[in-house]
């Protein structure tokens, strides 16, 4: 589902509480605070048939290993044994964890309730010198060991809680970055990244080892653009050169993301599609790998199936529209004024983000301006206008929620509202 159609559009926390910023001028509007909910019993959640739970019924040992964060502690969505896994490792209402060392218990308290320390089935690894990034690793090999001897066909999801806050020291690999130059804040930060790859590599040799390589697909993302603030070095927005902005924004720092696909004799290996695809296409796109035909879902399918672009990396479809939609107040403006009420849409090579606190509308063409320098809008106004006509189109096709005025409790305008009568 786009985030427009699940309104799951902020970082959940606590039940029926929000996690927005206050604001001076907008108020976020009542979106599904709860998450994920399988079922249509709780409140304020989005309603939908998790993918994992379709593979389960297909036969598939589904393992959740890692972060998942799908729904607010005290919410059904808390625990992924309710979404279709049979396996969960260390999936909680966290969104990060509160600590990478074993040797501190992740964090844990036995005084006290820490959400970030909510790591089910990681209880062997404290007191032992080991972070967080290897103990997930070992434990997802023993899970894929569980299907083999099951003989079952198994879906891993290996959701790292690296890289994210807090970034702490993977000692495996932070002198070599400190030997580099790099400042400590950015070292750590490397080092992470590093263990999370190193983690692929022993994934990718346990298929080896045991002869899962060619009936197992690989699929590797990241969930956003790199984070690019305090305390990484240099200023606000400046660490995914050559993009602009990073985690949070709508420009292409943080919603262009890695994203890698091996498929033994289907995608050729070193070939690159330039179709650009969004989150929600791993839902039929999956299903169809798995080749599951036949289900039904709660929820209506947003996604479309990238199975043919990988067939083909010279097919491109640049007439599907995407849209992203961040009706919320992420960090009150402390992380800038492009990290909040925001919507955006893709078209080709053409994209339109709408700023709805100032209301204001900026073109870019993505394939002669990646880094976002030039806003085309007033230059080219019959392409903002277009382009603005078939965002609002969207967004109300798909209900989306929009921020409404304090004063007024009207909504912003839409996209086009913005534009002279013509």
């Amino acid at each position: 589902m786009n985030a427009a159609s699940h309104r799951v559009t902020n970082w959940t926390s606590t039940f029926n509480k929000s996690t927005d910023a206050k604001d001076s001028l907008l108020q976020p509007p009542a979106w599904n605070v709860n998450g994920l909910s399988p079922d249509g019993k709780q409140e304020r959640s989005a309603y939908a048939t998790p993918l994992p739970q379709i593979l389960k019924n297909n036969g598939y040992y589904t393992i959740m290993c890692g972060k998942a964060h799908f729904g607010t502690y005290q919410s059904i969505g808390k625990d992924p044994l309710n979404l279709g896994f049979v396996k969960n490792i260390a999936g909680s209402a966290a969104g990060h964890p509160a600590s990478y060392f074993g040797e501190k218990d992740f964090g844990f308290n036995p005084e006290k309730y820490i959400v970030q320390a909510d790591m089910p089935g990681m209880q062997k690894y404290y007191g032992k010198d080991i972070f967080l990034t290897e103990a997930l690793t070992l434990e997802a090999m023993l899970a894929m060991d569980t299907a083999r001897q099951r003989q079952q066909p198994f879906f891993l999801y290996m959701g790292h809680y690296a890289v994210h806050l807090p970034f702490q020291e993977d000692a495996r690999f932070m002198q070599h970055y400190l030997d580099q130059g790099l400042p400590r804040p950015e070292a750590a930060y490397a080092a992470l990244l590093e263990g999370m790859d190193r983690s692929l590599g022993q994934l990718l040799d346990y298929l080896d080892t045991n002869g899962l390589t060619d009936n197992t697909i690989v699929i590797f993302m990241s969930d956003n653009g790199g984070y690019s603030h305090p305390p990484r070095e240099g200023g606000h927005n400046t660490q995914n050169w050559p993009l602009r902005g990073g985690k949070g924004s709508m420009y292409e720092g943080g919603i262009r993301e890695p994203m890698m696909v091996r498929w033994n004799g289907v995608t050729a290996p070193g070939s690159v599609s330039g179709q650009y695809v969004i989150i929600e296409d791993f839902y039929p796109t999956i299903l169809e790998m798995a080749g599951v035909k036949k289900y039904r879902t709660l929820q209506q399918v947003d996604g479309q199936s990238m199975v043919k672009y990988l067939r083909n990396p010279n097919l491109r479809n640049n007439n599907r529209p995407l849209v992203w939609n961040y009706p919320n107040n992420w960090a009150g403006g402390n992380l800038g004024e492009d990290n909040s009420f925001m919507t955006a849409i893709r078209q080709g090579d053409w994209k339109l983000v709408y700023f709805e606190k100032p209301g204001k509308l900026e073109l870019y063409h993505l394939a002669t301006d990646i880094r976002e320098e030039h806003d085309l809008s007033a230059q080219n106004p019959a392409k903002t206008r277009e382009m603005a006509r078939l965002l609002t189109a969207q967004l109300k096709r798909q209900k989306a929620q929009m921020p409404v005025y304090i004063q007024s409790g009207k909504p912003v305008p839409y996209p086009d509202e913005l534009l002279p009568i013509k």
